[in-house]
């Protein structure tokens, strides 16, 4: 009885204690709830804060700043980053030797990476990434904000090649230059941009937001203060390369007189002359004791490609549909001024000219933009690799003037113009899409697709030669005798196959573009292309992309390797695989391949 006692008494004290301690852990939990609320709260009027301060920035330098004209529109940070890009598909197609090769002996494609060029890859898009948020945050700051930051940043003096002008008001619609036009977003400088406009017969090299390179032989915008451009060149730290809506603008160096000028001019042939020269866009040039060079010599300086001489007159234009240049007759039309033979009157004289191509950039079809509305249509131009897919790329971005995208990222086509290279392929903003794959997942996800086929020969050389010296470099002769080259033919061969078969098969809606035709006929196929892509183009815009279809993607001349690099088993591998394309495509109610694919 008392035992049972005492522990009651002692059951009440333990009771009595454990109330102020179960007190006191319910005031510490709703103290830490608490605390995590006003946590919460600081974190998001932190951020309300900051988003009111940002627009605050942007409306007062709207009411404060005059507006600068047609500013080039920023572009948008890569969603491949966001949506989250299939790790096969980082930095695009090189460097995946062991998975092509699967493909080309039949093997189901995997997920293989190249950890090295996977951390290359992701520092490359970290850097650019970089730079697009510093040029959002330029972007809001007010010219108050700008001078400070040109005062505190010290600027190293740069010394230039040729003359410094000033800095000028630049805009898409109103060019301050408007001859050639040239970018490089990584390694643009002052004397790049020169060099490239002396190349071209021009008088004034200019520059704008460190990577944009512009030429002409007029300054036709108003000057301003040099503080306002203040972007230095991609390629050259301290040296000013315009600004946003600026131009850097130098007189170009002739260090070689009358040589720069004419050294580029290409002969024509000869033409007859259209029925009325005003109808087909020719501009008379009075030029007294007129003679070949003195009117290639005033249609440089007018800013025509296109010099037409017909003596006594001296005309200068551009090819159009009135004068395309597409029918060229016998020199000795041209020719038989100077001879005596009776037979032709002195009126049948006056129906032929000669024709010279000036260094001069036809202008009417180089600007290019993203579609104005996101296409609801996902185009693919597929091709083999080394099959001229940036070639064709260059040729459709002048003939829409629209931006191409790609499947993969290449920093070099990025930073040599094709801006669509960035945004996300499915984004809907570039015309059609570049890619290498084959598979039927891959080919699925395409609602149509230009599918572009080179000589197998060609495609195979021009790869190795990518894949051993770049975009624009021609491997070695150590690399054709190494042992790379036999691997590579015996499984890259089989993929040029099986790529084009595959599309073929699982393709929605296929248009078939041989290289080899589009070489020879380029206006008729690239007519045929842009209707494909269910865009409306003039004739004029497309002659425009012929009169500039190497642009700078191109490799000078047709270097060959020294020995001939295919094998009689490599040959006879390459022939079966082009009997079996061939069968194929005339299966699938195409044009067969072109004669010259045939086995020799």
């Amino acid at each position: 009885m008392v035992w049972s006692q005492h522990q009651a008494s002692e059951g009440m004290k333990r009771g009595s204690m454990a109330k102020p301690l179960y007190r006191l852990q319910r005031f510490l939990r709703r103290t830490q709830l608490f605390l995590l609320f006003l946590g919460v709260a600081y974190i998001m009027a932190g951020s309300v804060l900051l988003l009111q301060r940002a627009s605050l920035v942007v409306i007062q330098r709207a009411a404060t700043s005059p507006p600068l004209p047609s500013l080039p529109s920023l572009p948008s940070p890569p969603l491949v980053l966001e949506l989250g890009m299939p790790s096969g598909r980082l930095g695009g197609y090189g460097g995946r030797s062991s998975r092509i090769m699967a493909r080309g002996q039949g093997f189901q494609p995997g997920n293989l990476l190249d950890d090295r060029t996977g951390a290359r890859w992701l520092m490359s898009r970290n850097l650019e990434i970089r730079h697009l948020r510093r040029r959002w945050f330029h972007s809001l700051m007010t010219e108050k904000d700008m001078a400070q930051v040109d005062r505190s940043i010290p600027r190293k003096k740069v010394s230039h090649k040729g003359s410094y002008i000033g800095c000028f008001l630049d805009s898409s619609k109103e060019r301050s230059l408007k001859g050639s036009v040239s970018y490089d977003f990584r390694k643009m400088t002052s004397t790049m941009c020169q060099d490239t406009c002396s190349e071209s017969g021009y008088h004034f090299a200019g520059l704008e937001y460190g990577s944009e390179c512009y030429c002409g032989n007029h300054i036709s915008s108003l000057r301003v203060r040099d503080e306002e451009c203040n972007v230095d060149c991609k390629g050259e730290k301290g040296s000013p390369c315009g600004g946003v809506g600026r131009l850097s603008v130098f007189k170009v160096e002739d260090s070689l007189p009358g040589h720069r000028r004419y050294r580029n001019v290409l002969y024509r042939g000869c033409f007859k002359e259209p029925e009325n020269s005003t109808s087909a866009a020719l501009i008379h040039v009075l030029q007294p004791n007129l003679t070949a060079q003195s009117c290639i010599e005033a249609c440089i300086n007018k800013e025509f490609p296109l010099a037409v001489l017909r003596s006594p007159d001296c005309f200068c234009g551009y090819a159009t549909a009135g004068f395309s240049l597409h029918q060229p007759v016998e020199e000795k039309h041209c020719s038989q001024r100077n001879t005596t033979e009776p037979s032709l009157s002195s009126s049948s004289l006056l129906q032929f000219c000669h024709v010279y191509q000036t260094p001069v950039q036809d202008s009417r079809c180089t600007e290019r933009k993203f579609l104005p509305e996101r296409s609801g249509s996902l185009i693919a131009l597929s091709s083999f690799p080394g099959a001229g897919n940036t070639w064709v790329r260059h040729l459709i971005e002048l003939a829409t003037g629209y931006y191409t995208g790609s499947y993969y990222f290449d920093g070099t086509l990025f930073n040599r113009g094709f801006k669509g290279e960035k945004d996300y392929w499915k984004s809907g903003r570039t015309i059609c899409v570049k890619t290498h794959e084959s598979g039927k997942r891959e080919i699925e996800m395409y609602d149509s697709v230009i599918l572009l086929i080179r000589n197998p020969y060609r495609s195979l050389m021009a790869e190795f030669n990518r894949k051993c010296a770049g975009h624009l470099g021609y491997a070695s002769v150590q690399h054709w005798n190494s042992k790379e080259w036999p691997e590579f033919v015996s499984s890259y061969a089989s993929w040029w196959a099986s790529h084009v078969l595959d599309w073929l098969r699982f393709g929605r809606s296929v248009l078939v573009v041989h290289f080899e035709e589009l070489q020879i006929a380029l206006v008729p196929q690239l007519r045929s292309i842009v209707s494909f892509l269910n865009v409306t183009v003039t004739e004029d815009r497309l002659l425009c992309a012929e009169s500039n279809q190497d642009g700078h993607f191109k490799r000078s001349g047709a270097r060959r390797p020294a020995i001939d690099p295919f094998t009689p088993d490599m040959r006879e591998l390459i022939d079966g695989l082009i009997r079996t394309v061939d069968k194929a495509l005339r299966d699938s109610n195409h044009t067969g391949l072109p004669l010259e694919y045939l086995p020799r």
